[in-house]
């Protein structure tokens, strides 16, 4: 039995970075909003390295007061700045 992967995370000046690019649903959705509730009501942005649009995330996020921006990214890349909403 082979090990799921995990997301990899680090920080840097942009903020808290989360790469879920590989795995499968739902488990970016579950590893990114563990991240965002990490980060608390004066978390940093966390950016988001995926391999699609998560179109399933966004009204999570709206529901704990997050919001995402795409930004620019790889070919074949999405990804997105997460941020408390003002």
């Amino acid at each position: 039995m082979t090990a799921e992967p995990m997301p990899r995370r680090w920080r840097d000046a942009d903020g808290e970075h989360i790469d879920v690019r590989g795995l499968a649903p739902p488990q970016p959705l579950v590893a990114i909003l563990r991240l965002v509730r990490e980060q608390g009501d004066a978390g940093a942005a966390v950016i988001v390295h995926h391999d699609r649009d998560p179109l399933l995330l966004y009204a999570e996020l709206a529901e704990i007061g997050w919001v995402a921006e795409r930004i620019g990214a790889e070919p074949g890349e999405v990804r997105l700045r997460l941020t408390r909403e003002p």
